[in-house]
């Protein structure tokens, strides 16, 4: 695949989108004429700039309401045509976009529009350049990439051929077979964006939501596959507009975007013919272990949280200040390292997770995964008669272990060699449910590219959770044997709870982890009596479920009783109990599903309302 991005779709000045563009491994990028009229170089020395970086000048863009015109606007147009065609001379591309008309002016007249299109051919061709017409989605008389097609084809000038982008079809839910009918030699480039599926004007939508392949819901690997079919070679290109992207960090989202197109190359939801040629996508089995960095301090206090909930410490490590809680296939480890990244993880964060085991079949597939999208593996000494697992950054810094599942066992037996407590013969919980982690509103859509492009894992749509100081945006990711979730949440909200934690935290991070269980009446009992402190949840609440879902009266006090939470999908059922917050950070959530695959949405108000009447503290 040749990739480019148009400059739109990051932030910054000219000369510093280029360098990030180049930097991530774009092969070219497409010049936006707003970048150009505000940057201090020359149309000379930027094409002198993307020389010396190695970017292909893929295109110059865009031109708008050329077609249509009645006279003098229209000699305007073509006057005004002809200086961009200078300045492409000067930025050394040969293509220039042309969008459909959208002025007020433009005659709908076919004949008109042909003409109008083959006269610019006809001068770009004069000039030894070419133009991309482009449908746009708000287009006044064509919006439509097949009308579009039809134009080009019958204005019959070797210098006119189609610009397709993937928004303007499918925002439009044009269907992708219809991309059958276009001469390959006549697809002059392809843009790409992705987008969620909203319910308002086309460009609105497209100006605000426009997202990297990955992150929204188009049905990309149809459209992408149907244009692999008619055999086009040239440029995918990135055009995203995003007011998120504008916000962010001109390098990481460039990144962003290389990994998305690389990401559609081999598949999105599904592998793509190209996939052959690319490291698969790693099929996460199960969460290994989730590690804490601590102090000595903070251990204890943490500990103190976790044998209500039936851990054990049931072994140290062979070397370090490390020790492993377990019961049944849940497994915790906290570092008290003096040095190394668990040791910096606190004096940033204080006591928190710091790394997350992911168990694979294969990890140097994985590895090799995460090389292809350019994901940073992490490296750090360690000791010869230690196991080395190799490692990849995760939010906030943390890391991502990923774990041989043919011998983690062993793994465990090596590195844990000796032994503490007795494990809890009849442990209290089944397993890690879901891992939540809390991220900067921006940063919402890489994470969540992250996870899709290394791990074959499926999106839940994402839901909007009204916290009491704002909204918080929530979206699921999935294993497809459900062992393995991670819900990722980020407001713009300054005084919502997840604002809030990034503040106190000083980064994104785990904000709570949850396990499963069998029977959460019996969990909630223990832990009671383990003096576990629980977030209290106010009366009304029980009322309004009783009534709502004809609950029997004795369910609802005994849920009462423990500040159980419950929501219901038809027959299947939820039960959520959470604790207080350690350290004014992480706090455990204990579910027991019955048949039921979502996160209890419902009830997420109710929780943050809660949360919000205590005040962050220390267990002690």
């Amino acid at each position: 695949m040749k990739t480019s991005i148009a400059t739109v779709s990051i932030s910054g000045a000219l000369d510093a989108k280029l360098r990030a563009i180049a930097a991530a491994g774009f092969a070219g990028a497409e010049i936006f004429e707003n970048d150009l009229l505000s940057t201090h170089l020359s149309a000379r020395e930027v094409a002198a700039l993307m020389a010396d970086l190695g970017l292909a000048c893929t295109m110059f863009q865009p031109f708008r309401d050329l077609e249509g015109l009645p006279e003098p606007q229209r000699q305007r147009a073509f006057d005004r045509l002809e200086r961009k065609f200078d300045v492409m001379g000067e930025l050394g591309t040969d293509l220039l976009l042309v969008c459909s008309s959208c002025s007020a002016q433009a005659d709908g007249n076919r004949e008109r529009i042909l003409a109008d299109l083959h006269e610019a051919g006809e001068r770009a061709a004069a000039r030894g350049l070419r133009i991309g017409y482009e449908a746009l989605a708000w287009g006044r008389h064509v919006n439509d990439h097949r009308d579009a097609w039809g134009l080009v084809r019958d204005a019959d000038q070797p210098a006119l051929g189609l610009a397709l982008d993937s928004f303007h079809s499918l925002s439009r839910r044009i269907p992708s077979s219809s991309i059958g009918d276009i001469r390959p030699d006549k697809l002059f480039i392809v843009q790409v964006a992705d987008a969620p599926l909203l319910e308002m004007d086309h460009l609105s939508w497209s100006r605000h939501f426009r997202c990297m392949p990955g992150q929204g819901e188009f049905p990309l690997d149809d459209w992408a596959e149907a244009i692999r079919r008619i055999g086009y070679d040239g440029y995918w290109s990135l055009e995203i507009f995003n007011d998120r992207f504008r916000a962010g960090s001109a390098s990481g989202i460039a990144l962003d975007g290389y990994r998305s197109l690389r990401l559609l190359e081999g598949g999105i939801a599904r592998p793509s013919p190209a996939a052959a040629a690319l490291p698969p996508r790693a099929d996460p089995l199960a969460v290994d272990f989730i590690e804490f960095a601590a102090s000595h301090e903070e251990a204890a206090q943490l500990g103190a949280m976790l044998r209500p909930l039936g851990f054990r410490p049931v072994a140290r490590h062979r070397n370090k200040d490390v020790t492993r809680w377990a019961q049944g296939p849940i497994n915790l480890v906290i570092n008290c390292e003096p040095e190394g990244l668990a040791h910096s993880f606190d004096i940033v964060h204080g006591a928190s997770v710091c790394a997350i085991g992911i168990a694979l079949d294969d990890v140097p597939a994985a590895l090799a995964r995460a090389d292809f999208l350019r994901i940073a593996r992490f490296e750090q000494a360690v000791a010869p008669d230690e196991w080395p697992i190799p490692s990849v950054r995760g939010v906030g810094g943390s890391l991502i272990y990923l774990v041989d599942a043919a011998t983690r066992a062993e793994m465990w037996a090596h590195e844990f060699p000796h032994p503490l407590e007795e494990p809890d013969t009849a442990p209290l919980l089944t397993g890690f449910d879901h891992v939540a982690q809390t991220m900067q509103f921006e940063e919402f859509l890489s994470w969540l590219l992250f996870y899709v492009g290394l791990f074959a894992v499926s999106k839940t749509p994402q839901v909007e959770i009204a916290d009491p100081m704002g909204l918080v945006q929530s979206q699921a990711i999935e294993s497809a044997n459900h062992a393995v979730r991670f819900t990722l949440n980020g407001s713009l909200a300054h005084q919502s709870l997840s604002s809030r934690f990034i503040q106190n935290y000083f980064g994104a991070g785990v904000q709570h982890i949850a396990f499963g269980c069998d029977d959460i009446f019996a969990v909630a009992d223990a832990a009671s009596a383990g003096g576990l402190p629980v977030l209290e949840i106010p009366r009304n609440y029980y009322d309004d479920i009783e009534a709502r879902w004809g609950l029997d009266p004795g369910l609802i006090e005994r849920m009462a009783a423990r500040n159980i939470l419950y929501d219901r999908d038809g027959d299947a059922e939820y039960f959520q109990l959470y604790s207080r917050a350690f350290a004014r950070r992480v706090f455990f959530e204990l579910v027991e599903r019955r048949g039921y695959a979502g996160y209890g949405a419902a009830n997420a108000p109710i929780r943050l309302a809660a949360q919000a009447r205590h005040k962050p503290e220390t267990i002690d």
